[in-house]
């Protein structure tokens, strides 16, 4: 089933003093299906960030469609989109977005407060995740007590437990070291494997090498897909910085 589809989607910024027009996102389609991991690269300025933004709601597009679970973003009223994001995104971001004056366990829980869930509800919910994810025995710590890998975990702890359509990562790595990076992005392939979608948006080659899929922005299009089909993560990971060398050297733009 198609869970999200993004069609001849477009976003045209004007600059500050209304001069020239600046073309972020040209026609950019794709979908993504449920149970599906995909990571989206490309170039800083490639429009990346843009596409993320418009797919979280966060801003509209110029021109174009897009749907989750056949639902136009556009359409969802303004009084209600921070609880269409609560109730069918989770977010996940370089920066962890953690309030230092909450407890690890208060920072999951924050997005089911929102929503007026009973605390014996949360708790439910929080258990099972936390184990999953070895932060349990952190749950009464505060943010500035643990690692950036734990931080990062308690993020994607906060992003599952709305069970949420789709979960979008920002850069999910990018303040992590090589070894928190590894054990993040394992718990990822374990979070997928149970089914849960997930789109990411990286410049880290082997970040995108654990996806099922890439695709590659540039100049506001897309440039090129790779589909995992059976090969390991190595030779995913060749086949992608092969295609980063043709994206930044000028090559044209293929499939």
């Amino acid at each position: 089933m198609t869970i999200l589809e993004v069609q001849n989607l477009k976003k045209t910024y004007t600059t500050r003093f209304g001069g020239a027009q600046v073309e972020a996102l040209k026609n950019v389609t794709f979908s993504v299906e449920e149970g599906e991991y995909v990571a989206i690269m490309g170039e800083s300025g490639s429009g990346k960030t843009t596409l993320l933004n418009i797919l979280a709601a966060l801003d509209k597009p110029t021109g174009g469609h897009v749907k989750l679970k056949g639902r136009e973003l556009s359409s969802v009223p303004e009084k209600e989109i921070a609880a269409f994001r609560r109730q069918n995104l989770g977010f996940v971001f370089q920066d962890f977005n953690l309030l230092d004056t909450l407890s690890i366990r208060d920072n999951i829980f924050l997005p089911l407060v929102l929503a007026g869930k009973k605390y014996a509800e949360m708790e439910k919910r929080l258990v099972p995740i936390a184990k999953s994810l070895g932060i349990y025995e952190l749950l009464a710590k505060f943010p500035y007590e643990v690692s950036g890998g734990q931080k990062q975990r308690t993020a994607v702890a906060r992003a599952l437990i709305t069970k949420p359509q789709l979960i979008l990562a920002d850069e999910p790595t990018g303040a992590l070291d090589s070894r928190a990076a590894d054990d993040l992005l394992n718990q990822f392939t374990r979070i997928n494997e149970k089914g849960q979608t997930i789109l990411m948006v990286t410049h880290s080659v082997k970040a995108a090498s654990h996806a099922g899929r890439v695709l590659f922005i540039k100049d506001g299009e897309v440039f090129h897909q790779i589909y995992r089909g059976k090969m390991r993560n190595e030779e995913l990971y060749q086949k992608i910085s092969d295609t980063l060398t043709v994206l930044t050297t000028g090559g044209e733009r293929y499939v």
